[in-house]
């Protein structure tokens, strides 16, 4: 599988393949029009609860993934689509968090691919 994570901020580009926002809210002041995803899979982002109780801070990473995994475990047939897309074309799991290695979309990413 070709599951790969960009910031939305980054340009988009043709070698992203299918671009999949897995953020709860929209980013901010990103247009539709200049975002450039395929689809937008609100319900991959973390809860509402666990995003504001993690608040990108780091050392609260390791226990925001294990809830987040958790959570993640309710999605099984939509985490399955996922995988079947990525196995026929290349995935980019689009974000907007600052942060690029403390980020649903890296642990997002380890779950696809079997990591979790």
């Amino acid at each position: 599988m070709d599951i790969r994570i960009k910031r939305i901020y980054e340009e988009a580009a043709k070698d992203d393949g299918y671009r999949l926002l897995v953020d709860r809210v929209w980013p901010r002041g990103m247009t539709k029009e200049h975002a450039h995803v395929d689809e937008w899979l609100k319900e991959f982002g973390p809860s509402t609860e666990l995003r504001q109780w993690f608040g990108h801070v780091p050392e609260k990473y390791p226990e925001f993934r294990k809830r987040y995994v958790k959570e993640l475990k309710a999605l099984s047939a939509e985490l399955d689509k996922v995988r079947a897309l990525a196995r026929k074309q290349r995935v980019t799991l689009v974000y907007s968090a600052k942060d690029e290695e403390h980020n649903q979309a890296v642990v997002l990413r380890e779950v696809l691919l079997g990591k979790h």
